[in-house]
């Protein structure tokens, strides 16, 4: 209960906020246009303010041995306050990010007001968390969803590096790079799995660091990174000869960020980040468990594809009771109903695999096949929602006056995304 009060306390003065009116001389950044090089963000100074005996791990949350998957009040404090910000801040941003390839600044500082970067960093590091928070995060990530895809990805991409540092840095990373993560100026950061090549396997990586006399040598290309342009921390995915996929930190300072808006999550502003003989110190390697990391990341996308999926419903059902034709609502309509009820149906089985897989890993018990399990249904049935929502809308599901086609291109990531969010 102490942390969730440390959050709320954080949360407070942002909930209070989000029934303003928003300010017309808000701070956006302007999207590269594609094509676009550019070195990567000016970078703060990452330097250890203080050194740690030992690197802090969070401890597994206790197996009570029930299948229970009801959210905590905790939990649900939370949840609640993210799904507000989501309605009343992201949902009417959505538009116009999409539009610019953008994230507002001032929402994705917003979110981290919100503590979103603390919930799974310990107490002793200057975050809220007491043991694992996999499900927390994943309720997190859900809630964000319901306002928009790509606006929540922006919004989560630091927590990625932030959950990364705590899962698998050791105790001078952690002393160098978490406390930017739990003050009041959170970096923008991402963590770069992605690449730019068909059928790509995470597992299978182009991107080679190759050892030197200091560290390693980093060459390859990053894809779909979100707010690459902005982010002053990566934590890269590379494949090192005789060891296979590793992690390392890389500051932005010696990238090339390259802009590329795709068909959905056009609102996180990604990019590619163009590694060409990039140095890094072999204290620059995170002691990964590499084959976790990208459950974890697919744990994330099936959170955002449960979201968006609640997003359609949640959109269609009045629709189709206000929508008149032959002079009664379209959702008498025996195919209308029933493809409603199809939604609802497929929603609940995504969540209830995707709670399951989170509630392992927070145990710290395998949770490989769960997840498995979560991710292929997330991507089959979070397309044919996506495809459902803008079938039910008819004409005005194909334009952009509303949001449902902005969500069917975004819910086509869930299958093809690797890495950028971490739960």
């Amino acid at each position: 209960m102490g942390a969730v009060m440390s959050v709320l306390n954080k949360v407070a003065p942002v909930a209070d906020r989000l029934g303003m009116k928003k300010t017309v001389d808000r701070a956006l950044y302007q999207a590269t246009k594609t094509g676009f090089q550019a070195a990567g963000a000016a970078t703060r100074t990452f330097t250890a303010a203080r050194k740690l005996g030992s690197a802090k791990r969070l401890p597994p949350v206790p197996d009570s041995g029930v299948f229970d998957l009801t959210p905590t009040e905790e939990q649900r404090l939370i949840v609640d306050t993210v799904r507000e910000f989501a309605a009343e801040r992201l949902r009417p941003a959505a538009a116009e990010a999409n539009e610019k390839c953008a994230a507002p600044v001032e929402l994705v500082s917003t979110a981290a007001e919100l503590g979103i970067t603390l919930l799974g960093v310990p107490e002793e590091l200057g975050g809220v968390a007491t043991e694992r928070s996999t499900v927390t995060n994943v309720l997190v990530a859900e809630a964000l969803a319901t306002g928009d895809m790509g606006l929540a990805l922006a919004c989560l991409a630091p927590a990625a590096v932030s959950n990364a540092l705590v899962l698998w840095g050791n105790e001078e990373q952690q002393a160098t790079y978490l406390p930017a993560f739990t003050g009041e100026d959170v970096p923008a950061a991402a963590l770069a799995i992605q690449e730019p090549y068909p059928l790509f396997d995470p597992f299978v990586l182009r991107t080679k660091a190759y050892r030197t006399a200091g560290g390693f040598r980093l060459t390859g290309v990053k894809s779909l990174v979100p707010r690459a342009a902005a982010a002053e921390l990566f934590v890269v995915a590379a494949d090192v000869e005789g060891r296979g996929p590793a992690l390392f930190v890389v500051e932005s300072s010696s990238v090339t960020i390259e802009a590329e808006p795709a068909m959905g999550l056009r609102a996180a502003g990604t990019g590619r980040v163009i590694l060409d003989q990039v140095t890094v110190p072999s204290t620059a390697v995170l002691a990964a468990d590499y084959a976790e990391c990208v459950r974890l990341a697919r744990l994330g996308w099936c959170a955002l594809a449960v979201g968006t999926g609640h997003a359609v419903l949640d959109y269609v059902i009045p629709y189709v009771n206000d929508r008149v034709a032959f002079g009664e609502p379209v959702s008498h309509r025996q195919g209308v109903a029933f493809r409603v009820a199809d939604i609802g149906t497929e929603l609940d089985g995504m969540k209830l695999l995707t709670y399951r897989a989170a509630s392992r890993a927070a145990a710290g018990l395998s949770f490989a096949r769960e997840v498995a399990l979560a991710r292929k249904l997330c991507t089959d049935k979070g397309m044919a929602i996506g495809s459902d929502g803008v079938q039910l809308l008819g004409g005005h599901g194909y334009v952009k006056e509303h949001p449902v086609e902005r969500w069917y291109r975004d819910l086509r990531a869930v299958g093809v995304m690797e890495g950028a969010v971490l739960v």
